[in-house]
Protein backbone atom coordinates (compact mmCIF):
# COMPACT_ATOMS: atom_id res chain seq x y z
CA UNK A 1 0.00 0.00 0.00
CA UNK A 2 3.05 2.26 0.32
CA UNK A 3 5.09 3.37 -2.65
CA UNK A 4 8.81 3.92 -2.60
CA UNK A 5 10.48 5.97 -5.33
CA UNK A 6 13.26 3.59 -6.28
CA UNK A 7 16.72 4.50 -7.52
CA UNK A 8 19.15 2.23 -9.40
CA UNK A 9 20.29 -0.65 -7.22
CA UNK A 10 23.84 0.73 -7.13
CA UNK A 11 22.51 3.79 -5.27
CA UNK A 12 20.25 1.92 -2.85
CA UNK A 13 22.56 1.59 0.12
CA UNK A 14 21.36 1.23 3.69
CA UNK A 15 23.76 2.71 6.24
CA UNK A 16 22.76 0.00 8.70
CA UNK A 17 20.36 -2.83 7.95
CA UNK A 18 18.88 -2.46 11.43
CA UNK A 19 18.53 1.33 11.39
CA UNK A 20 16.41 3.61 9.22
CA UNK A 21 15.92 7.37 9.44
CA UNK A 22 12.40 8.56 10.22
CA UNK A 23 11.29 12.18 9.77
CA UNK A 24 8.04 13.53 11.20
CA UNK A 25 6.58 16.70 9.65
CA UNK A 26 4.37 18.63 12.05
CA UNK A 27 2.68 22.01 12.02
CA UNK A 28 5.27 23.55 14.35
CA UNK A 29 8.33 21.38 13.94
CA UNK A 30 10.04 18.85 11.67
CA UNK A 31 12.02 16.26 13.61
CA UNK A 32 13.88 13.12 12.78
CA UNK A 33 16.29 10.46 14.01
CA UNK A 34 17.60 7.05 13.00
CA UNK A 35 15.48 4.26 14.47
CA UNK A 36 16.68 0.90 15.73
CA UNK A 37 14.24 -1.40 13.96
CA UNK A 38 14.82 -4.23 16.43
CA UNK A 39 13.70 -2.23 19.47
CA UNK A 40 11.80 0.80 18.12
CA UNK A 41 14.12 3.10 20.04
CA UNK A 42 15.81 6.15 18.56
CA UNK A 43 19.44 5.40 17.73
CA UNK A 44 20.40 9.08 18.13
CA UNK A 45 18.92 12.25 19.56
CA UNK A 46 16.05 13.79 17.64
CA UNK A 47 17.05 16.72 15.48
CA UNK A 48 14.26 19.28 15.29
CA UNK A 49 13.89 22.35 13.06
CA UNK A 50 10.89 24.70 13.14
CA UNK A 51 8.41 24.13 10.33
CA UNK A 52 8.74 26.97 7.80
CA UNK A 53 5.80 29.30 7.29
CA UNK A 54 4.34 29.04 4.78
CA UNK A 55 5.06 25.32 4.78
CA UNK A 56 5.39 25.03 1.01
CA UNK A 57 6.70 21.81 -0.53
CA UNK A 58 10.09 23.29 -1.48
CA UNK A 59 10.58 24.94 1.93
CA UNK A 60 9.69 21.76 3.81
CA UNK A 61 11.89 19.65 1.52
CA UNK A 62 14.83 21.91 2.42
CA UNK A 63 14.21 21.33 6.13
CA UNK A 64 13.83 17.56 5.68
CA UNK A 65 17.15 17.59 3.83
CA UNK A 66 18.73 19.52 6.71
CA UNK A 67 17.41 16.99 9.26
CA UNK A 68 18.86 14.12 7.22
CA UNK A 69 22.17 15.95 6.88
CA UNK A 70 22.32 16.58 10.63
CA UNK A 71 22.39 12.81 11.11
CA UNK A 72 24.78 12.23 8.25
CA UNK A 73 22.11 10.14 6.56
CA UNK A 74 22.60 9.18 2.93
CA UNK A 75 20.27 6.20 2.48
CA UNK A 76 16.55 5.73 1.93
CA UNK A 77 14.22 6.82 4.73
CA UNK A 78 10.60 7.55 5.68
CA UNK A 79 8.72 10.83 6.07
CA UNK A 80 5.29 11.56 7.58
CA UNK A 81 2.85 14.04 6.08
CA UNK A 82 -0.09 15.57 8.00
CA UNK A 83 -2.63 14.58 5.38
CA UNK A 84 -4.06 11.71 3.36
CA UNK A 85 -1.38 10.03 1.23
CA UNK A 86 -2.10 7.74 -1.74
CA UNK A 87 0.99 6.04 -3.18
CA UNK A 88 3.13 9.03 -2.24
CA UNK A 89 0.66 11.62 -3.55
CA UNK A 90 -0.81 14.01 -0.97
CA UNK A 91 -4.60 14.32 -1.13
CA UNK A 92 -5.25 16.63 1.85
CA UNK A 93 -3.10 19.01 3.87
CA UNK A 94 -3.43 19.93 7.58
CA UNK A 95 -1.18 22.65 9.01
CA UNK A 96 0.90 22.74 5.83
CA UNK A 97 0.51 24.72 2.61
CA UNK A 98 -2.26 23.77 0.18
CA UNK A 99 0.44 23.47 -2.47
CA UNK A 100 0.97 19.92 -1.21
CA UNK A 101 -2.44 18.79 -2.44
CA UNK A 102 -2.06 16.66 -5.55
CA UNK A 103 1.74 16.64 -5.24
CA UNK A 104 3.81 13.45 -5.44
CA UNK A 105 5.68 14.09 -2.20
CA UNK A 106 7.73 10.92 -2.46
CA UNK A 107 9.06 12.04 -5.82
CA UNK A 108 9.75 15.54 -4.48
CA UNK A 109 11.83 14.26 -1.56
CA UNK A 110 13.59 11.63 -3.67
CA UNK A 111 14.64 14.27 -6.20
CA UNK A 112 15.72 16.73 -3.51
CA UNK A 113 17.86 14.23 -1.57
CA UNK A 114 18.78 11.80 -4.36
CA UNK A 115 17.62 8.80 -2.32
CA UNK A 116 14.47 6.69 -2.13
CA UNK A 117 11.87 8.17 0.24
CA UNK A 118 8.64 6.63 1.55
CA UNK A 119 5.82 9.00 2.51
CA UNK A 120 3.11 8.02 5.00
CA UNK A 121 0.22 9.77 6.75
CA UNK A 122 1.36 10.96 10.18
CA UNK A 123 -1.39 9.23 12.17
CA UNK A 124 -0.82 6.01 10.21
CA UNK A 125 2.87 6.21 11.11
CA UNK A 126 2.01 6.59 14.79
CA UNK A 127 -0.39 3.64 14.62
CA UNK A 128 2.19 1.47 12.90
CA UNK A 129 4.74 2.34 15.58
CA UNK A 130 2.37 1.68 18.49
CA UNK A 131 1.23 -1.63 16.99
CA UNK A 132 4.82 -2.77 16.47
CA UNK A 133 6.63 -1.47 19.53
CA UNK A 134 4.09 0.25 21.77
CA UNK A 135 0.69 -0.25 23.33
CA UNK A 136 -0.56 -2.51 20.54
CA UNK A 137 2.41 -4.84 20.41
CA UNK A 138 1.35 -8.48 20.28
CA UNK A 139 -2.34 -7.63 19.95
CA UNK A 140 -4.32 -9.27 17.17
CA UNK A 141 -7.65 -8.23 15.68
CA UNK A 142 -8.50 -4.61 14.96
CA UNK A 143 -6.38 -2.05 16.77
CA UNK A 144 -7.46 1.60 16.49
CA UNK A 145 -5.14 4.45 17.39
CA UNK A 146 -6.87 7.77 18.10
CA UNK A 147 -4.84 10.93 18.65
CA UNK A 148 -6.56 13.86 20.33
CA UNK A 149 -5.28 17.39 19.82
CA UNK A 150 -6.30 20.23 17.52
CA UNK A 151 -8.23 17.55 15.66
CA UNK A 152 -8.58 13.78 15.95
CA UNK A 153 -6.20 11.59 14.01
CA UNK A 154 -6.62 7.86 13.54
CA UNK A 155 -4.93 4.70 12.36
CA UNK A 156 -6.31 1.19 11.83
CA UNK A 157 -4.14 -1.90 12.22
CA UNK A 158 -5.68 -5.32 11.54
CA UNK A 159 -3.59 -8.32 12.59
CA UNK A 160 -0.46 -6.24 12.12
CA UNK A 161 -1.40 -4.81 8.72
CA UNK A 162 -1.97 -1.05 8.34
CA UNK A 163 -5.23 0.05 6.70
CA UNK A 164 -4.20 3.56 5.60
CA UNK A 165 -5.93 6.94 5.62
CA UNK A 166 -8.83 6.12 7.95
CA UNK A 167 -9.51 9.77 8.97
CA UNK A 168 -11.94 8.81 11.75
CA UNK A 169 -11.82 12.34 13.13
CA UNK A 170 -14.04 13.33 10.21
CA UNK A 171 -16.84 10.92 11.05
CA UNK A 172 -20.10 12.86 11.34
CA UNK A 173 -21.25 13.40 14.90
CA UNK A 174 -24.03 15.83 15.85
CA UNK A 175 -24.11 17.15 12.29
CA UNK A 176 -20.41 17.98 11.99
CA UNK A 177 -16.97 16.35 11.94
CA UNK A 178 -16.41 14.53 15.21
CA UNK A 179 -13.18 16.42 15.87
CA UNK A 180 -15.16 19.67 16.13
CA UNK A 181 -16.99 18.04 19.05
CA UNK A 182 -14.44 15.86 20.82
CA UNK A 183 -10.91 17.10 20.04
CA UNK A 184 -8.89 18.00 23.12
CA UNK A 185 -8.45 21.57 21.91
CA UNK A 186 -11.91 22.22 23.38
CA UNK A 187 -10.56 21.74 26.90
CA UNK A 188 -10.31 24.90 29.00
CA UNK A 189 -6.76 26.06 29.57
CA UNK A 190 -5.67 26.37 33.16
CA UNK A 191 -7.23 29.46 34.72
CA UNK A 192 -9.50 30.13 31.71
CA UNK A 193 -13.27 30.44 31.98
CA UNK A 194 -14.02 29.27 28.45
CA UNK A 195 -13.76 25.65 27.39
CA UNK A 196 -14.70 22.23 28.70
CA UNK A 197 -13.73 20.69 32.01
CA UNK A 198 -11.90 17.38 31.82
CA UNK A 199 -15.09 15.55 32.91
CA UNK A 200 -17.17 17.31 30.25
CA UNK A 201 -14.64 16.53 27.57
CA UNK A 202 -14.42 12.86 28.61
CA UNK A 203 -18.20 12.67 28.21
CA UNK A 204 -17.89 13.91 24.65
CA UNK A 205 -15.10 11.45 23.96
CA UNK A 206 -17.37 8.63 25.15
CA UNK A 207 -20.01 9.68 22.63
CA UNK A 208 -17.35 9.62 19.93
CA UNK A 209 -16.00 6.24 21.04
CA UNK A 210 -19.51 4.78 20.96
CA UNK A 211 -19.84 6.03 17.38
CA UNK A 212 -16.52 4.45 16.38
CA UNK A 213 -17.50 1.21 18.09
CA UNK A 214 -20.82 0.99 16.24
CA UNK A 215 -18.95 1.20 12.94
CA UNK A 216 -15.80 -0.83 13.57
CA UNK A 217 -16.13 -2.94 16.77
CA UNK A 218 -12.39 -2.65 17.53
CA UNK A 219 -10.56 -5.04 19.83
CA UNK A 220 -8.21 -2.37 21.21
CA UNK A 221 -8.25 1.43 21.26
CA UNK A 222 -4.94 3.21 21.81
CA UNK A 223 -5.44 6.72 23.17
CA UNK A 224 -2.81 9.13 21.86
CA UNK A 225 -2.05 12.81 21.42
CA UNK A 226 -0.58 15.22 23.93
CA UNK A 227 -3.53 14.78 26.27
CA UNK A 228 -2.61 11.11 26.71
CA UNK A 229 0.01 12.25 29.24
CA UNK A 230 -2.94 12.83 31.59
CA UNK A 231 -4.58 9.48 30.84
CA UNK A 232 -4.34 8.37 34.46
CA UNK A 233 -6.59 11.30 35.39
CA UNK A 234 -9.44 10.70 32.92
CA UNK A 235 -8.88 7.20 31.52
CA UNK A 236 -11.11 5.59 34.13
CA UNK A 237 -14.04 7.67 32.87
CA UNK A 238 -13.79 6.38 29.29
CA UNK A 239 -16.24 3.69 28.21
CA UNK A 240 -15.97 1.13 25.39
CA UNK A 241 -16.42 -2.60 24.87
CA UNK A 242 -12.84 -2.53 23.57
CA UNK A 243 -9.82 -2.24 25.83
CA UNK A 244 -8.62 1.39 26.02
CA UNK A 245 -4.94 2.01 26.78
CA UNK A 246 -2.70 5.08 26.52
CA UNK A 247 -0.12 5.39 23.76
CA UNK A 248 3.45 4.56 24.76
CA UNK A 249 5.73 6.15 22.17
CA UNK A 250 4.28 9.65 22.43
CA UNK A 251 6.32 12.23 20.46
CA UNK A 252 8.56 9.59 18.91
CA UNK A 253 5.73 7.61 17.31
CA UNK A 254 5.77 9.47 14.00
CA UNK A 255 9.53 9.09 13.62
CA UNK A 256 9.42 5.38 14.45
CA UNK A 257 6.44 4.77 12.15
CA UNK A 258 8.08 6.59 9.25
CA UNK A 259 11.16 4.40 9.62
CA UNK A 260 9.02 1.26 9.76
CA UNK A 261 7.18 2.29 6.59
CA UNK A 262 10.50 2.71 4.80
CA UNK A 263 11.68 -0.67 6.05
CA UNK A 264 8.53 -2.39 4.80
CA UNK A 265 9.05 -1.13 1.25
CA UNK A 266 12.83 -1.06 0.95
Amino acid sequence: MLRVNMLPSSQRQWVDEMQVLGVDIGGSGIKGAPVDLMTGRLAAHRHRIATPHPATPDAVADVVAAVAAAHGWSGPFGVTIPGVVHNGVVATAANIDDGWIGLDAGRLFAARLDVAVVVINDADAAGLAEATFGAGRGRGGLVVLLTFGTGIGSALIHDGTLIPNSELGHLELHGASAEHFAASQHLAEEGAEDGLTLDEWAGRVNEYLAHVERILSPDLIIFGGGISKRFEVFGGDLRSAADIVPAVLRNNAGIVGAALAAKETR
